[in-house]
């Protein structure tokens, strides 16, 4: 019993801050419910378990406590501002870089990037796997939609019999609203799907399942069985989901990063009550949700200057972990050296904000999954391949001798935008219209503005 103390100490630790019985943790570590007793009653124990058991509380130390604070799409205030939960309403020293609406909004109306991930997301569809019940698709950062309902178009074209389980995570309580807009007509076109929107963090979301007791024992998850057979039928209800989604998708602020953090885990899921049947066997239910997908869309979903341990551990790793057999990965992320970066470099001459090849990425990933990642297939692609331009939308006229100021007004926003620069470091820049001046030189330099992004793909194995 003396040699085992020590271990038992910690693992009743381990269970009392983490809310979790002993068989539980014995399941979850070494899959024996009666490791703990048989501990307590003397039994031996040799020191491979011991490292396993050990492992498996660091482990689950880090997610309790990254899954709490971090979204990697999103900045951490500096430690010069301190996050402050004062409640005040003043959340200057919060801010963070997805946050700000209004570039938001204007690079997505005025580039082509979406349509663009779109079409490269549809070159992943023809070679996919499909196999009953359903083709099982998860975004893994939905945004406003765009991207998640065109590829659902291609979906029905090229499998317009088959059911669609689609999962989008999105925290964004407005992208959410976005969203909903776009789906009637999903619906309408194809009648077999079943749509899931979740507010969870990358470690929950493919499950729908909060790892921490507390979350799970508060988790709101929302069924709604669409009545009718028109787009109009269905935006009606949709709509009329207004007041629960508010509720579902509110936020707090971490007092420790400043991120913005789900007050309680929400799933909503949709689908057409005259089809519950046939979609019996896909609708999620509590605790029982399959993680193994056919797709998983990865575009963007970390920012940039994130650390290339942030983006491996906390994004990619768990996407890859829910790959179904024949399944595909495809991440897509900023990739500079083009007119868009030109335009930075010209106010900001060292500017290097994408810092992690998807050679590095994969690399890190293949490191970080280590022995469960023998099913999986790592491809970086070649360059013509990997590299896919999308532009900023401009009229002939609009590029000559002289740019409109709404023009270049634009391409600077997109160019900032693509680079995530932070407001505090725009505001002395643009006082003195350096930026302007930079923005023309490129965009006549080139007849336009466009960016390159770059794409990878993870896919594992059809027996695997």
């Amino acid at each position: 019993m003396s040699e085992n103390s020590e271990l038992l100490e910690s693992i009743e630790k381990h269970c009392r801050r983490n809310r979790i019985s002993e068989t539980t943790f014995g399941r979850r570590a070494v899959n024996d419910g009666k490791f703990v007793g048989r501990l307590r009653a003397g039994g031996r124990v040799t020191t491979a378990v011991v490292a396993q058991v050990e492992k498996f509380m660091e482990k689950t130390a880090d997610e309790r406590n990254s899954m709490q604070t971090y979204d990697p799409r999103i900045d951490s205030p500096s430690p010069a501002t301190g996050p402050s939960d004062s409640g005040n309403g003043d959340q200057k020293q919060h801010f963070r870089f997805y946050d700000n609406r209004q570039k938001y909004l204007l690079f997505v109306n005025t580039c082509s990037e979406k349509w663009a991930v779109a079409d490269r997301v549809g070159q992943e569809l023809k070679r996919l796997q499909v196999r009953p019940p359903a083709l099982r698709v998860f975004d893994a950062g939905m945004g406003d939609g765009t991207v998640l309902t065109r590829v659902m178009r291609n979906m029905h074209h090229l499998h317009p019999t088959v059911p669609f389980y689609v999962v989008g995570k999105e925290i964004s309580l407005e992208d959410v609203r976005l969203t909903l807009e776009k789906l009637p007509d999903r619906f309408n076109e194809h009648p077999a799907t079943v749509v899931v929107i979740t507010n969870m963090f990358y470690s929950e979301a493919a499950a729908l399942t909060p790892h921490a007791p507390e979350n799970a024992a508060r988790l709101n998850w929302r069924e709604v069985a669409l009545v009718g057979d028109s787009s109009h039928d269905f935006a009606d209800q949709i709509a009329d989901l207004e007041s629960e989604i508010a509720e579902g998708w509110q936020v707090r602020t971490s007092a420790k990063s400043g991120n913005p953090l789900y007050i309680r885990p929400s799933v909503l899921i949709l689908y057409r009550n005259d089809h519950k049947i046939l979609l019996d066997g896909i609708i999620p239910r509590p605790g029982l949700a399959s993680r193994d997908y056919n797709l998983i869309i990865a575009s963007q979903p970390y920012r940039a200057r994130a650390s290339l341990d942030l983006k491996v551990r906390r994004v990619l790793a768990p996407l890859a972990r829910a790959l179904a057999p024949g399944g595909r990965m495809l991440a897509i992320h900023s990739h500079g050296n083009d007119p868009g970066l030109e335009v930075i470099r010209h106010v900001w001459p060292d500017e290097n904000p994408f810092q992690h090849s998807r050679h590095t990425l994969l690399s890190a990933l293949k490191k970080e999954l280590g022995r469960g990642g023998q099913g999986l297939n790592f491809g970086p692609g070649a360059d013509r391949s990997a590299l896919f331009r999308y532009v900023m939308h401009t009229l002939p006229t609009e590029i000559g001798t002289s740019i409109g100021t709404s023009t270049l007004l634009a391409a600077w926003n997109a160019a900032v935008y693509v680079a995530q620069i932070e407001d505090v470091r725009l505001e002395p820049v643009m006082a003195d219209g350096r930026y302007l001046d930079a923005t023309r030189e490129v965009l006549q330099k080139h007849g336009g503005l466009w960016f390159l992004d770059e794409s990878f793909v993870v896919s594992r194995r059809g027996n695997a």
